[in-house]
């Protein structure tokens, strides 16, 4: 199933959640990147775990966080119209409720 993209480009909904999505002023080099490191901090956080070495993984869930944040992911907001962040809350209890109720009933799988 391809997760539904809000109007604004903003947000995909998973399970009924936004999540925001990257940048899309990033450069592609640099969006490249960056999701690059974020892959290698996630497998580093899985190798962390399997080894039980909690400050390696502490360090690499930093530097998910560094990376999603870099990615406008989380952290300050990428759009400068003054729109609130709904990023991480269920979308029947944002402005975007509407929009993700006609979706569902006009998508095959939604």
């Amino acid at each position: 199933m391809k997760y539904p993209v809000t109007p604004d480009g903003r947000y995909f909904v998973v399970r009924g959640r936004l999540w925001r999505m990257s940048n899309p002023g990033l450069g592609e080099t640099e969006r490249a990147g960056l999701v690059k490191d974020l892959m290698t901090a996630r497998r580093d956080i899985a190798a962390a775990r399997r080894s039980h070495d909690g400050n390696a993984e502490s360090e690499a869930r930093e530097r998910v966080d560094a990376a999603k944040i870099a990615l406008g992911e989380r952290g300050p907001v990428w759009w400068a119209d003054g729109a609130p962040d709904w990023n991480r809350k269920m979308v029947a209890k944002t402005p975007y409720a509407g929009w993700y109720s006609a979706w569902e009933t006009t998508e095959p799988d939604g």
